[in-house]
């Protein structure tokens, strides 16, 4: 029997993939089913290390952008998606799996309009409050829909469409409190803030974090994850700013944060300022109040629409970009971590916000659909 993944080549699509697959491996090993061969199709393998050690095969295919604007990428785009629908087409005829599980993003399309058209049965996952265009098309002949935002519902069929969550991996959804301090080497007797731009960075919040470095450290002590490319200019910039502090010691710069660092730094974090990608679910898991920053021009302004889901369930406050100054930042930074009744509340709130059996339920359903074929 064979699985089927397919999403975008980004962390907010491929993460959630790995999540329900390990979720689905110990299913499978409990329900005693064997030979099930797992497989991952994108535009790029994103982490062949995760994909290796959860028996995740990558087959790569090609995939144009569906932009909602006016582009003359798009027609070259029209041609690479068509490609892609072909080879897709043939990748599947060979596997012919059970299942395709669709994380949406552009490189999913191909693959789920070739499992339309072989007649394989498909599963979707939507992170975002507003849907992206290959879901909202996979949503038309998908078996079941899973959606992290109740507000996403509304865009699918009813009598197919559950309100899940988001898929946590294990490896993150438990903050490491004992010797987190050490291993960050960091002052257990000053509160952290953890700053979190996403994968690719997030140069507004960059820029506005390193501006408020000086007046933030006086008090705080910051773990900043600014992006890998960003990682140069970052450090010159801050060698700057902050280089001849007393206080230089309490900001630690890193460009990507790998799992042991990601989970001590949500164990000792008192504030957390991200994106508002599917880096909210984790927060929320964690517990950890925080300040979101919305990018503005994101497909459908889903961003946006995504922070204030989640500053009207309490969890957080939300500024926007064409208001993220460095006097705005630092006032918010100030009122929240001088207020713990406020953070405590917030915390409850981010801790109901979360559902924590988002990838079990959706390995469930992958199983249900082995079960049938099984038969």
């Amino acid at each position: 029997m064979k699985v089927v993944f397919t999403g975008g080549g980004t962390g907010g699509h491929f993460y959630p993939i790995i999540a329900i697959i390990e979720r689905l491996n110990e299913l499978l090993e409990r329900e005693k089913f064997i030979d099930v061969e797992i497989y991952y199709l994108s535009d790029n393998p994103y982490d062949e290390r995760i994909l290796f050690e959860n028996g995740v095969r990558f087959k790569k295919l090609t995939a144009g952008k569906l932009r909602r604007y006016f582009s003359f990428l798009n027609v070259i785009d029209l041609f690479k998606t068509i490609f892609g629908v072909i080879r897709a087409i043939g990748a599947l005829y060979v596997l012919y799996p059970d299942v395709v599980v669709g994380k949406g993003g552009y490189a999913s399309f191909p693959t789920l309009i070739a499992a339309r058209i072989l007649r394989i049965p498909v599963i979707i996952h939507e992170s975002d409050s507003v849907p992206g265009r290959a879901n909202i098309i996979a949503s038309k002949f998908a078996r079941r829909i899973a959606v992290s935002y109740p507000e996403a519902a509304e865009f699918f069929p009813k009598e197919k469409t559950a309100f899940t969550g988001n898929p946590i991996r294990r490896a993150v959804a438990i903050p490491m409190r004992e010797g987190a301090h050490d291993i960050l080497k960091l002052d257990s007797t000053v509160p952290i803030i953890l700053i979190l731009g996403g994968s690719q960075g997030a140069a507004i919040i960059n820029d506005a974090i390193m501006q408020a470095a000086p007046r933030l450290t006086e008090k705080y002590q910051i773990i900043h994850q600014v992006g890998v490319k960003n990682l140069d200019a970052m450090q010159n910039m801050a060698e700057v700013v902050i280089g001849k502090s007393q206080y230089r010691d309490r900001y630690k710069m890193y460009g990507y944060l790998n799992e042991i660092t990601l989970r001590t730094s949500a164990g000792v974090a008192s504030l957390v300022i991200s994106r508002a990608g599917s880096t909210i679910f984790e927060i929320a898991t964690w517990g950890i109040p925080s300040i979101i920053v919305p990018i503005t021009d994101s497909n459908g302004d889903h961003q946006r629409k995504n922070a204030y889901a989640y500053a009207r369930a309490g969890g957080c406050i939300v500024i926007e970009e064409a208001n993220l100054t460095t006097n705005l930042i630092s006032s918010e930074i100030e009122r929240l971590m001088t207020d713990a009744s406020l953070r405590e509340k917030m915390s409850i709130s981010a801790k109901s916000f979360a559902k924590n059996d988002a990838a079990e339920k959706i390995a469930e359903e992958i199983l249900l659909v082995l079960k049938e074929h099984a038969k």
